[in-house]
Formats: structure tokens, C-alpha cells, sequence
């Protein structure tokens, strides 16, 4: 067990290393441009990022807490529809929807085009019509597919709701909007907090976005002074105040959870809601607040996608898509397979030999999904580098033999990224699942002989088999879906297909990308559907 406690925690510290050579790189850089950049462009940097993720928060907490409330409270026509619809948008990328509309919206898109058909106008100075490539285009794509985070969050805060407290509230004479602003709402307060946060950490780690639309935040200024102005290091220095911007987001959301602790009455807890029948314009309404989010975050963007796609099938179905396809499933299937497997290893090694500095580091490499792709892209291409010209050195003054770049520049690179990049989300459904299994278990099997590893394989796996499978599907994928990290670290002519629909959409070449992100998209709807399915089911046995 010592040995295993030993092999954990230098797993654990070799998923932190990227994270701590970024802090390295920024302390100690070849050439320190950090005046430079604290006079220019820094600032704006940081204004324009605080901006985009406040109108985040505010965009994806109204439409979540709303959506959530009604399908919770409220009866009204489709409501069992929008139950799961409303998740759909999480299987769209926020770079693919800003794809998608600004095709629509632009001067020579669909919209555009009919409005001067109709009206008469011959040109952009007949009427004005809002440029959607703006700071506040791209807070509207990034709510459209990031408020899920909230909704789900909020959902299952109210349906758990003791409906005793909300009675008394009533009793009170509290109408239902005021009970919700004085009950549901303080009482939902943590959980919608940490969707907000997961939301906010999405929008740090987005660059395919904010890039298309020119919006300067800092994951787009880490690639104009890394790539564009070739200095590292200051690179590095932007990365480690873009961790600040993390850091803070976690403290808040923790020390929400921290100050509000409540217990909630057993004999009512489950209760069923008494959902309020709605009808005529009430049930309009109700019913538009529900679609909206649906229609604008999935709907339009899969039909214009599934339309393109079938337009241009014939051009983009070729043997470089299906290679680059391949490239995709490939680099995500191992990804996920490996993460799983430490996924498990951490969580069986702190199960058996629980110890202070294996805590400490797990904890931290827990983390590291909240670190953004771009952050992380410079912490893997340090480490690898140092490491292959630490080895080269070596090589050439023992045997005078180069050995070149082992790691660097090479698909082992792009797949550690994913792991470190990941291993929480496995991790995490791992343990919860590990933890459900009681520790008499554990007894019976070790006095029939059994070692920890025997435990393990005969006992532990087959009962959190739907958890290890969870973990799989939504790293899968997640790594389907990875821009920054991927863009950065693959190969020379190497592609994925967040990398190919990036570079055509770039392009303004969407119609051609269109089967690479409806790929995307379709991929995405299997770990939403596992989540539909397993809400319900957990509330179908909850409830009885």
C-alpha cells in the first residue's frame, strides 16, 4: 500500500507540473515585457475580460434560475419537454454557435439580406443593424450555450427543496414571486453559485470565440504575446493573472457555500411540488421563456449546421475529413481511457492509504479544470521542452547522438494536455461513485483474502461501473471539443475537428466546416441524454 501511496502521489504531482511551470516561467522570463505590457494592452485585457464574464454571470444566472423555477414550480404546456431540452445547448460549442450566427447576422447573410428585400434598402447606410462580432455578441453566444451550468444546478436545488418552508411562506401570506425571492432563491443561493462559476470558467478558457469576434480578453492576449510578439514568458505572466481571475472565481463560489449551511425536514423533503397550472397568456409566457433559450442555443444552430452539411456533404465528406475525424476520436478515446484509469487509481489510493501530502496533491490536481486551455498549452510546452533538451543534452555528450523532440510538437503532448486538463471530471464522478459503496464492503472482501488490487477488480469496479462509464462519455467528449490546448500543442498538419472547424470558420468558409461541427454537436448530445436519464431516474427513486 506504501508503494501505491508513493506512485498516487507522483501521479498527482506529474498532473500539477504543467500548472507550476507556468508560475515558474512568469517569475523567471527570458525577457521580462511585463512594463510593456502593463502600459499598453494589459489593461484593456483585464477590462474587457471582467466585462465578459459579468455579463456572463448575469445572462446565464437570469435565464437559468428563471428556466429552472418554472419547470420546478410550474405547469404549462411542454413543460415535461423543456425538462431536458434545456440541457441541450451544452452540447454546442460557444465557438460554433458564434460561427453560426454571425453567418446569419452578417451584411450578406440570410437576415440582412431579406430585411433590404423587404424594406427597399440598397445598402448598409439605408439602416442600422447591430454588429454581432462585439463584446456584447460574444456575452450572447457564451450564455446561449453556458447558462445548462445554472439550470441544472438551480433545478436540482429547487426540486430538493423542503416544500414545508415554502408552505409556511405562504401561510404567511407570501405570494409565490415574493416566497421564491425570500425562500427558493436564498436556500438554491449555493448551488446556482457554483453553476455560475463553472460557467465563468468555461468562458476564461474560451479562445475560438472571443477570437472570431476580435474581443481582447486575456486567453486571446496569451496568443498575441506568445505567438504573435514570440515572448513565452510574458505570455506566461498574462496565464498567471488569468489564474488570479480563477482563483478569485473559486473563493467566491466556495465561500458562498461556506456561509450558508441548511437542513431540511425529512418528512417533507421529497415531497412532490405542487406545480401551479398556468393558462391563456401566462402559459404563453411561460412557455416563450422555456423555448427561447432552446430555440436561439440549439435549434437554429443545428438546423443551419445539419442544412450546410447536407449542402456541402459531397465536398466536405472526404478521406482528409474522415482522417481528421479519426485524428479526433483517436486523441479523445485515449485521452479518456487514461484519465479513467488515473481517475481510479487516485480515488482507490485515497480510499485504502488516505494520507495528508496525497490529499494535499490530489486536491490540487483536481483543479486543473478550472485552469483554461491556453493556460495550460504554455505549462505542457514548457515542461515537454525542458524535458526533450534535457535528454538531447544528455544524448549528445554520452553517445553524440541527438535524439530530437521525443515529446514535443507530438500527439503525446496534445493527450497529457486533455488528461491534466480533465482528471478532475473523472475523478470526481469516480469518487462519488467509490464513496457510495460502504466500507463493510471492503472488510468482507479483505477477510475472504482478497489483496487491495483483487478488491478492486472483483468488488469495487463492477459496483461504480456507471460512474467509470460517465466519466469516459463526458471526457470523451470534452476533448472532442477542446480548441485552445489542441490549436497550440498538435502536430505540424495535424488536425482535429475543433482545429478544422476553427481554421475554415477563420476562413469565413463556415458552410465548409459544417459537418465538422454538427459532428461536434451530435457527439456532445450523448453525455446529455446520459444526464437526462439519470436525473430522472434518481428522482423516480427519490420519490418513492
Amino acid at each position: 500500500m506504501l508503494t501505491g501511496s508513493i506512485i498516487a502521489i507522483l501521479v498527482a504531482a506529474l498532473i500539477c507540473l504543467p500548472l507550476l511551470a507556468v508560475v515558474w516561467l512568469a517569475l523567471s522570463p527570458t525577457e521580462n515585457i511585463w512594463p510593456h505590457l502593463l502600459s499598453t494592452v494589459l489593461p484593456d485585457y483585464v477590462l474587457t475580460t471582467a466585462l465578459l464574464m459579468l455579463g456572463v454571470a448575469i445572462g446565464t444566472t437570469v435565464i437559468g434560475v428563471t428556466t429552472a423555477w418554472c419547470v420546478t414550480n410550474l405547469d404549462f404546456t411542454g413543460r415535461s419537454l423543456f425538462v431536458w431540452a434545456l440541457l441541450l445547448p451544452f452540447a454546442v460549442p460557444a465557438y460554433v454557435i458564434a460561427y453560426v450566427y454571425t453567418d446569419l447576422l452578417e451584411f450578406a447573410g440570410p437576415v440582412q439580406t431579406a430585411l433590404r428585400a423587404v424594406f427597399g434598402w440598397q445598402s448598409a447606410r439605408d439602416y442600422t443593424f447591430p454588429s454581432i462580432r462585439t463584446l456584447g455578441g460574444a456575452m450572447v453566444m457564451m450564455v446561449l450555450v453556458l447558462y445548462p451550468y445554472v439550470y441544472l444546478l438551480a433545478r436540482a436545488a429547487f426540486t430538493e427543496q423542503s416544500t414545508s418552508l415554502i408552505e409556511a411562506a405562504r401561510a404567511l401570506g407570501q405570494s409565490r414571486t415574493k416566497s421564491f425571492f425570500s425562500v427558493s432563491l436564498p436556500l438554491a443561493r449555493p448551488a446556482i453559485a457554483v453553476g455560475v462559476a463553472m460557467a465563468l470558467m468555461e468562458t476564461l478558457n474560451d479562445f475560438g470565440t472571443v477570437d472570431y469576434f476580435s474581443v481582447r480578453t486575456l486567453t486571446a492576449g496569451i496568443y498575441d504575446v506568445w505567438l504573435g510578439m514570440g515572448n513565452l514568458g510574458g505570455g506566461a505572466q498574462i496565464a498567471c493573472l488569468l489564474l488570479v481571475f480563477v482563483l478569485v472565481i473559486l473563493w467566491i463560489e466556495r465561500s458562498s457555500r461556506r456561509r450558508q449551511q441548511q437542513f431540511q425536514p425529512s418528512s417533507s423533503r421529497f415531497k412532490p411540488v405542487d406545480r401551479l397550472r398556468l393558462r391563456g397568456w401566462k402559459n404563453v409566457i411561460a412557455f416563450t421563456v422555456c423555448a427561447l433559450p432552446v430555440l436561439l442555443g440549439f435549434v437554429i444552430p443545428c438546423t443551419v449546421l445539419a442544412l450546410y452539411a447536407i449542402k456541402n456533404f459531397a465536398l466536405s465528406w472526404n478521406a482528409d475529413f474522415r482522417q481528421i475525424a479519426l485524428n479526433s476520436v483517436m486523441l479523445s478515446t485515449c485521452a479518456a481511457s487514461i484519465t479513467v484509469f488515473l481517475g481510479i487509481f487516485l480515488a482507490y489510493s485515497m480510499r485504502i492509504a488516505p494520507n495528508r501530502v496525497l490529499t494535499w496533491c490530489t486536491r490540487f490536481a483536481s483543479t486543473s479544470y478550472a485552469v483554461p486551455g491556453a493556460v495550460l498549452a504554455i505549462g505542457v510546452m514548457v515542461t515537454f521542452s525542458r524535458f526533450d533538451n534535457a535528454v538531447d543534452t544528455f544524448a549528445r555528450s554520452q553517445f553524440n547522438y541527438s535524439t530530437g523532440l521525443l515529446l514535443s510538437g507530438t500527439v503525446t503532448a496534445i493527450i497529457f494536455a486533455y488528461v491534466v486538463r480533465f482528471i478532475a471530471v473523472a475523478y470526481g464522478s469516480i469518487e462519488s461513485s467509490l464513496g457510495k459503496i460502504t466500507p463493510s464492503m471492503d472488510m468482507a472482501a479483505r477477510s475472504l483474502g482478497n489483496t487491495p488490487t483483487k478488491m478492486l477488480w472483483k468488488v469495487h469496479i463492477p459496483m461504480m461501473r456507471s460512474g467509470i462509464i460517465t466519466a469516459a462519455l463526458v471526457v470523451f467528449v470534452d476533448c472532442m471539443k477542446e480548441l485552445p490546448a489542441t490549436l497550440v500543442l498538435r502536430p505540424f498538419n495535424f488536425d482535429t475537428l475543433a482545429t478544422h472547424v476553427y481554421q475554415f470558420a477563420s476562413d469565413e468558409l463556415i458552410e465548409q466546416s459544417a459537418l465538422g461541427a454538427l459532428f461536434i454537436v451530435l457527439t456532445g448530445l450523448i453525455p446529455i441524454m446520459l444526464l437526462s436519464f439519470s436525473i430522472d431516474r434518481s428522482r423516480a427513486l427519490t420519490h418513492k
